[in-house]
């Protein structure tokens, strides 16, 4: 999928059924500071006090940002029935941790592209006012060494705080985002978020019992893992515009030898053998594949988020995306400039996934932790409703 700056009416026509979509820019600092302690995808200390008195009749408005190693994406909603419908959205590619792999900094470069996209994401905060909001760094600036300072410069320019997340945060916070797509009647299921930087796994295992709310997923994870390998420092390390069939096994291996680490490896191995267990995979990397598949001529999210796509699928679309010289790639109209060099280094990371833990199918999710921040803030504010009005009868 190219990852392009889209307009918000467009992200809220494909976004009201459900949550999903969008992205924008920011206004007043909230409370948050960076790196906070992880709360498992649950509630956020971090509230913007200031609510325009217009919007209050309407309900609260909720934002979530998300700055990881190559997006800036942000999603501003208000709560719709169980779930939200989105007000306004942005997402650009920033490429945030270009180079980071072999410098180990942030470069001028892309701080200065993630600067303007955040400037645009404040002015949508302070076009929207919204009542609570969280806006977290992931990878990029986990890692580098002056990330931190640049945490720094960005509230100290733009008034924005953002909070590093650990990974354990970043993966509930995806698995609460992208909850409602796991089938009912599976025993359990493996979630993968491949990111720029690093690339998160979870296995849910609800044989003991699976929770009732959505934002509360995150307490089946049995096992997870935070891989340091992403689509960007993969094509850092191997390449990513002329792939061949050799050096794509390359980069599955790498990726294998990571997955060995995992803990529980043979236990889901077991389970995926004697249970219905299911893939569901979150990225710009499984959402192109799905694009592909489907033959779209543009990129459609409503027909690729909660897509089904079995062994076979994957097998031939993968097959055929090798077969694409880096140019088709870049003609194409779900994957682009912005992908062509990354989407093959994706297609890696989950080719590695497939292969150590097989199954049948894999679920295709356009969503991750920005619903996953807006599920979160949601659940709370309604749990906390709901105490205090026990707590006043």
């Amino acid at each position: 999928m190219a990852d392009s700056d889209r307009s918000a009416a467009a992200i809220e026509a494909e976004s009201l059924e459900r949550h999903r979509g969008g992205q924008g820019e920011s206004r007043a600092p909230s409370t948050a500071r960076a790196g906070g302690q992880p709360d498992q995808g649950g509630t956020d200390r971090r509230t913007n006090p200031a609510v325009h008195p217009a919007r209050r009749s309407r309900g609260p408005i909720y934002a979530a940002l998300d700055l990881g190693t190559n997006n800036c994406r942000l999603l501003i909603a208000r709560p719709h029935e169980n779930s939200f419908r989105v007000l306004d959205g942005f997402t650009r590619i920033v490429r945030l941790g270009e180079g980071l792999s072999t410098t180990g900094r942030l470069s001028d470069a892309a701080m200065e592209r993630t600067m303007e996209a955040l400037r645009l994401c404040r002015n949508k905060l302070r076009e929207h006012e919204p009542t609570r909001m969280r806006l977290i760094a992931t990878e990029a600036c986990r890692a580098a060494s002056n990330g931190l300072e640049f945490i720094a410069r960005v509230e100290r320019e733009l008034g924005l705080v953002l909070e590093i997340v650990d990974r354990q945060t970043e993966a509930s916070l995806a698995v609460t985002g992208c909850a409602d797509l796991i089938e009912e009647a599976s025993a359990g299921a493996l979630m993968f978020d491949i990111g720029g930087g690093s690339s998160e796994l979870a296995w849910l295992d609800f044989r003991g019992g699976r929770p009732r709310r959505q934002g509360r997923m995150f307490s089946s994870i049995r096992s997870w893992q935070s891989l340091p390998v992403g689509v960007v420092s993969i094509a850092e390390k191997f390449g990513g515009v002329d792939v061949t069939r050799d050096r794509f096994e390359e980069m599955v291996a790498f990726v294998s030898g990571h997955l060995r680490q995992f803990r529980g490896r043979e236990k889901l191995r077991q389970m995926i053998a004697e249970h219905p267990v299911h893939l569901i995979g979150t990225s710009g990397t499984v959402t192109t594949l799905a694009g592909l598949h489907l033959g779209l001529e543009r990129y459609e999210r409503q027909k690729v988020d909660g897509l089904w796509m079995n062994r076979t699928d994957v097998d031939a679309t993968m097959q055929a995306l090798l077969g694409m010289t880096f140019d088709r790639r870049v003609a194409h109209p779900c994957i682009g400039k912005d992908r062509a060099d990354l989407v093959l280094p994706g297609c890696a990371i989950f080719e590695a996934i497939r292969r150590e833990w097989p199954t049948e199918r894999v679920r295709v999710a356009d969503r991750g932790l920005r619903e996953g921040i807006l599920i979160s803030l949601i659940d709370a504010d309604r749990a906390g409703r709901a105490n205090r009005g026990k707590g006043g009868r």
